[in-house]
């Protein structure tokens, strides 16, 4: 029924269920399979075409087939089919197979979109750890380890911080600690892809799918080699001038984990805009808790008498660095809030303008 394509790791689970199938999924599914569709999940997403891992139905191992997903395209971008998803296939369109249907997502990584700052990007779907790669190599900026956080946590996965490139320098455990403390919640592990070294502890926090995410030059490529045991990724040098890397991933692949479980790397993110708010409120979790005590509900923490943390900032037990990276994000969301409901405004502008228009033809004699 299906022309496959070469398997996406040595070792591929023999069945959906390896890949994230689940029974609530597969009863959600059986009003799709009564119109004959199949299940699968998107692999690699690009310009309309999909690589979609499905059960053979001759013998139920997993192939991977090509697709067109134009039957699915949306003008909204989050709409779009994207790495991650569970898709509805119909496997006897020609001359590809089809996407038809995209299945509820549970989790997904959204950011503002590079093009269009009123538009959010999908980086990765049905996810439920998000793996950030921070490297050692150059000292970590500190706002930036938070803006990831706040992405991560506003996917609805867990996140989890991996400090790469362990092997070149000496302190790599007291700048462990100080990414710790800007990351309430969130585990930070110290790993070395070229020595191997904490590559076992990571492998343990890994579970269904996780999404990797990071700067060009974290050393994502290496590690996604690291933990899938095979080299699917190509790995580039970064610039011995400043450390910073080259786009080695242009487009975001799943692959499967020895040891269970699947890894979505994605390509480097130069710029870390947030789509959404949610997410902030844990990443800044001390800051929140600390707003609570305020004496006022609505305490904006500038000049209001009683402010828990007005005071934690001036005993230092809030730092202004902190507290300055949170304003920061909170405003850059309020902005993006305010161009969304601006584009879906005059996006409802345009629809009724063209009913009106529609009615008023139908009825000129």
């Amino acid at each position: 029924m299906f022309d496959a394509l070469p398997p996406l790791s040595p070792t591929p689970p023999t069945s959906l269920a390896g890949y994230g199938w689940t029974a609530e999924l597969d009863e959600l599914f059986a009003p799709l399979a009564e119109a004959g569709l199949v299940p699968g999940r998107l692999a690699r997403v690009d310009r309309g075409r999909a690589e979609v891992l499905v059960a053979d139905p001759d013998g139920g191992e997993v192939r991977t087939v090509r697709a067109d997903t134009r039957p699915v395209g949306s003008a909204e971008t989050i709409e779009n089919p994207c790495t991650g998803d569970w898709v509805a296939l119909d496997p006897a369109a020609a001359p590809l197979p089809e996407v038809r249907a995209l299945l509820p997502r549970r989790t997904a990584i959204i950011r503002k979109s590079a093009a269009k700052a009123s538009e959010g990007q999908v980086l990765a779907a049905n996810i439920d750890t998000v793996l950030i790669a921070v490297s050692l190599a150059v000292e970590p900026d500190l706002g930036r380890v938070e803006r990831f956080v706040a992405l991560a946590w506003e996917s609805g996965a867990q996140p989890l911080v991996a400090l790469t490139k362990a092997d070149l320098v000496d302190d790599a455990e007291f700048i462990r600690e100080d990414v710790e403390r800007v990351v309430p919640g969130v585990a930070v592990l110290v790993v070395s892809a070229g020595t191997g070294d904490g590559l076992d502890v990571l492998r343990a926090c890994l579970g269904g799918t996780t999404a990797l995410i990071g700067q060009s030059g974290a050393g994502k490529s290496t590690l996604t080699n690291a933990l899938t045991g095979a080299q699917v990724m190509v790995v580039q040098q970064t610039r011995d001038a400043d450390q910073k890397g080259r786009h080695t991933t242009t487009t975001r692949e799943l692959f499967a984990l020895p040891g269970g479980g699947v890894l979505i790397d994605t390509p480097g993110l130069r710029g870390v805009g947030l789509y959404g708010g949610e997410g902030l409120a844990q990443a800044f979790a001390e800051i929140e808790e600390l707003g609570a005590r305020c004496r006022f509900d609505d305490c904006s923490h500038s000049t209001e008498p009683g402010c828990a943390v007005r005071a934690a900032l001036a005993d230092g037990t809030l730092p202004q660095r902190r507290m300055d990276s949170y304003l920061r994000l909170q405003r850059e969301n309020a902005w993006i809030a305010s161009r969304t409901d601006a584009r879906l405004a005059a996006q409802r502008a345009r629809l009724w303008k063209q009913r009106a228009k529609g009615a008023r033809d139908r009825v000129r004699p």
